[in-house]
């Protein structure tokens, strides 16, 4: 088989093209590129079906388990993609490490350092309870996350681009020094025992139900499992986005244990980049499960915040 190569703008990007057996997979194709280039490895290259001059459809992106075949359109001796660099890569298990050590790292350093010494503040520093009940919690929650990271998810992407983690740990790291500055603060004012007990109570049992909803979630992606499934159990059964909403609430039950307005600032961008994430999953499970020609019906559920939304 016949591979052209073309780049984006119409440019031939190998030269001469690549000759391919005819069982090879999109994967192979990848990997040819790469050895011809020196540059370009897998995960860094977008392959697509080149789209009619004008058309404003989408490309059509090649799988990299399918066979070429599929994508030939009947003429199984030739075939030409689109090729585009998509940048340096990151596994997805790096990106999520660096941004949770900042926040684990960077929120005990305002608790148990004299920061604040160094910032200025002369007078004596008296540690509250709920001081240290939310570094404790703070760093729980952020160790869980690395934890998961290696040992819980499975990405339905290999790699990420590089700039993500500049991106990532600059929302992370930043929102970490911005909560701990106000929680830790020598003038930080409680909360009672009973609206700090309630609040770490109500994001403790969070944090346990996210973790399951976590499990759950890996176990549908089990091994060898392709493309999407709809998501069941636990509170899957009446949320689209469980994860996303005990993630949502964990945090509510920090916030009302503490009481900063940093940690609600936090709180309101999380939620609202979480809801972005989860209508979007939710309308494309209801377009994927359509109840149409065989498929299931995606069933009603909320999407991410009972009872709101």
């Amino acid at each position: 088989m016949k591979v052209t190569v073309t780049s984006r703008g119409g440019k031939e990007f190998i030269k001469g093209g690549l000759e391919l057996n005819d069982s090879a997979t999109v994967a192979d194709l990848q990997e040819a590129i790469y050895k011809r280039t020196k540059k370009y490895y897998p995960s860094r290259q977008r392959l697509t079906l080149p789209l009619q001059p004008g058309s404003k459809e989408r490309p059509t992106v090649l799988q990299y388990k399918k066979n070429l075949k599929e994508y030939t359109d009947g003429n199984t001796d030739r075939l030409t993609v689109v090729f585009k660099d998509l940048g340096p890569q990151v596994s997805y298990r790096t990106l999520f490490f660096f941004e949770y050590l900042g926040p684990l790292i960077i929120y005990p350093i305002f608790y148990y350092l004299p920061v604040y010494q160094y910032l200025g503040y002369k007078g004596e520093r008296v540690i509250h309870p709920v001081q240290t009940y939310a570094m404790y919690y703070w760093c729980f929650h952020y160790f869980k996350r690395i934890m998961e990271t290696f040992f819980v998810h499975r990405f339905s992407h290999a790699t990420s681009p590089l700039s993500n983690v500049f991106r990532n740990c600059a929302y992370y790291w930043s929102f970490g020094a911005y909560i701990a500055y106000y929680v830790n603060h020598p003038l930080y004012t409680p909360v009672n025992d009973l609206q700090m007990k309630i609040g770490f109570g109500l994001g403790l049992v969070c944090q346990i139900a996210n973790l399951y909803c976590h499990l759950l979630l890996r176990n549908l992606r089990g091994s060898g499992n392709g493309g999407y499934q709809i998501p069941r159990g636990f509170l899957f059964n009446i949320v689209t986005c469980a994860n996303y909403t005990t993630e949502i609430y964990q945090w509510l039950g920090f916030n009302i244990a503490t009481q900063t307005i940093a940690g609600y600032i936090f709180l309101v961008v999380a939620a609202l980049i979480m809801t972005n994430w989860a209508l979007a999953k939710h309308r494309r499970l209801k377009r994927l499960f359509d109840g149409k020609e065989g498929r299931p019906k995606y069933p009603r559920r909320w999407v991410i915040l009972p009872p709101f939304l």
